[in-house]
């Protein structure tokens, strides 16, 4: 969940909260105030009747009347106590009980005791009430609504700078020149933070050059030993008088020196690569590149007895044709490689996707290792570099490659 929606909720139930806290204190305030109200105008009318009782003598006169009763009950002396009651009222007009609040009092009239009760009803006030709360409600909606809006217009303009900046950090690649821009802002935590990607950015690249810079150098500076111990090896191979072990010495010293060249070689192609510095681009027929490629293998397929099925289609790419050799010959050799005598090896070419599979041993590759540097299975002879050299060379030309393993084949897919 994103911030900023995590925040308007935390709003969100913070505000309804304090709102229906609120509004029931509202509502039991305003529910005090008028039945408060009534109270005073039930005291009005007991005073009323108090008033002409001291002048007359005698009771006064009822009368019915829509909103208000008063009753007179004979009682025993001092039987009576003066208190406020919710109570019903009932309704001459409509001929029906409604909710009244009503005074019970008492009054001596030419010693005689009587009890007062005077009932009013409570319709029009609790109409009130109800009408009240309700344009509360609505305001606390409304509040609501334009919290919520407010709060995602302003704050998405505020997030605005967070959000450029992550658009760099996605957009950065350390093998281009171009640096992260400067983004515009007046809030000192996005300026902070800006200044500490740069810094940052600026770092990683600084470091990632020297040490493509230092690959580089050491790979260019090995090429003449390597070419010299090669040079002194086959002079020395074709001497003469070798004893058994010298010639074992001596092959051992040969096979180390042609993996340490093969070493050599890929990590200049990967420099190469990685700096983008094949730009011999043509138009390339897939399936013609294959074909002449399955000649090349034909014997090697025939002395490993290996069973080759080919499904090739129609594919032309835009990219180095070099570039596409290496990765061909990479898949296919690996395909090889990693078989058994009397495996399988199929190859399928389609308008979306060039898939290479081979049966070979029954537990699946690690995912997360084999495109990694200097990663190989135990016993494997190779540079551990033949897969990372493919998928750059896949980034390169925009392609994708993956792997699965689906028993007994490991398949690998490249996404055109």
């Amino acid at each position: 969940m994103k911030l900023l929606d995590k925040y308007n909720r935390v709003i969100l139930i913070t505000t309804v909260v304090v709102m229906v806290i609120t509004g029931v204190i509202y509502y039991g305030a305003i529910s005090w105030i008028l039945t408060n109200q009534v109270d005073k105008d039930l005291v009005v009318e007991e005073n009323e009747v108090f008033d002409y009782v001291k002048l007359n003598h005698h009771l006064p006169q009822v009368f019915d009347s829509d909103d208000q009763q008063i009753s007179f009950y004979p009682k025993p002396p001092g039987s009576v106590a003066r208190q406020f009651i919710n109570t019903a009222y009932y309704n001459t007009h409509d001929k029906g009980y409604e909710s009244g609040r009503g005074i019970i009092s008492s009054v001596t009239v030419n010693g005689k005791y009587y009890k007062i009760l005077v009932v009013e009803s409570k319709v029009e006030t609790e109409e009130l009430i109800r009408i009240i709360f309700i344009i509360t409600i609505i305001v606390i909606l409304l509040l609501l609504g334009t919290l919520l809006v407010t709060n995602r217009l302003i704050l998405n303009r505020l997030w605005q700078p967070f959000y450029n900046i992550m658009k760099e950090l996605r957009l950065f690649n350390l093998a281009d020149n171009t640096d992260l821009q400067n983004i515009d802002t007046n809030t000192e935590e996005f300026k902070e933070l800006n200044t500490a990607v740069i810094n940052m950015t600026s770092r990683v690249k600084h470091d990632y050059k020297n040490l493509k810079l230092f690959t580089e150098n050491a790979s260019h500076e090995l090429l003449t030993p390597i070419a010299v111990i090669n040079s002194k090896l086959d002079t020395l191979i074709q001497t003469e008088h070798f004893t058994d072990r010298q010639s074992k010495l001596l092959n051992d010293l040969y096979g180390a020196a042609g993996r340490l060249n093969r070493l050599n070689q890929s990590l200049l192609l990967l420099v190469k690569i990685e700096n983008k510095l094949e730009h011999n681009n043509e138009s390339i027929d897939l399936r013609v590149v294959l074909e002449e490629m399955m000649v090349h293998f034909e014997e090697i397929f025939q002395d490993k007895k290996l069973n080759l099925s080919c499904t090739l289609g129609d594919k032309e790419i835009y990219g180095s044709r070099y570039l596409v050799d290496v990765l061909l010959n990479n898949l296919i050799s690996n395909a090889i490689r990693h078989n058994y005598s009397g495996g399988n090896v199929n190859i399928n070419l389609s308008a979306s996707r060039l898939v290479v599979s081979n049966t070979g041993d029954n537990n699946a590759l690690p995912v997360e290792d084999i495109f990694k540097r200097f990663h190989k299975s135990s016993g494997s002879e190779g540079t551990g570099l033949g897969l990372t050299i493919s998928r750059q060379i896949c980034e390169n030309l925009g392609f994708e490659l993956n792997y699965d393993f689906v028993p007994p084949d490991h398949i690998f897919t490249v996404l055109l």
